[in-house]
């Protein structure tokens, strides 16, 4: 069964794991001095927040599987959707070690598709390297000209082996999204 995931950037850790405990009427399942996680069952949710964002709010959303066939079945609709995909293999981030692919909706919302091998003590293994860039772990950066260029033809794009979920901190992800032209919800 597929799990919703969202990630959110908070300013304050402290006050947000308070906010949402309310909210959720639950404890994080993990904390970390950057980072919480909820992993609720109703509804059926990973949620997690960091402080690792450039500004607060939502940051990608996306589904985590409980089995490496869900996430071939989400990698084999975008596929046949023809969604332009990064295809991340397995990775570390966000305390996790993973399997996972990205695809980006037409407003430019990156959507991550994960199966989760094992929890690991720090946020990724490159962790240096994403501290030092002051940017979130995890989430493709995509910028408005990929979005307008929604009609390109889409391509599959590996991660390069060295990065912690996406590739060239700060630059723009280059997968081209196709349009639904209708530009409403």
């Amino acid at each position: 069964m597929k799990r919703f995931h969202v990630h959110t950037h908070v300013r304050d850790l402290q006050a947000s794991i308070a906010f949402y405990s309310k909210l959720f009427a639950a404890e994080p399942t993990r904390v970390e001095a950057d980072y919480a996680k909820w992993m609720l069952d109703d509804p059926r949710i990973n949620f997690a927040i960091s402080t690792r964002g450039a500004a607060p709010g939502i940051d990608h959303v996306g589904f985590q599987t409980d089995t490496e066939a869900e996430l071939a079945e989400l990698k084999a609709r975008a596929e046949a959707a023809d969604m332009a995909m990064l295809d991340e293999g397995q990775t570390t981030c966000c305390y996790a070690r993973s399997d996972k692919h990205w695809i980006v909706d037409p407003a430019g919302v990156p959507w991550e598709h994960f199966h989760t091998l094992a929890d690991i003590p720090v946020f990724n293994e490159a962790e240096g390297a994403a501290a030092a860039s002051g940017s979130a772990c995890c989430t493709p950066t995509v910028s408005a000209a990929t979005v307008a260029t929604a009609t390109a033809a889409p391509a599959t794009t590996p991660a390069p082996a060295n990065a912690c979920c996406t590739p060239s901190r700060g630059k723009p992800l280059n997968i081209p999204v196709k349009s639904s032209g209708s530009g409403c919800c």
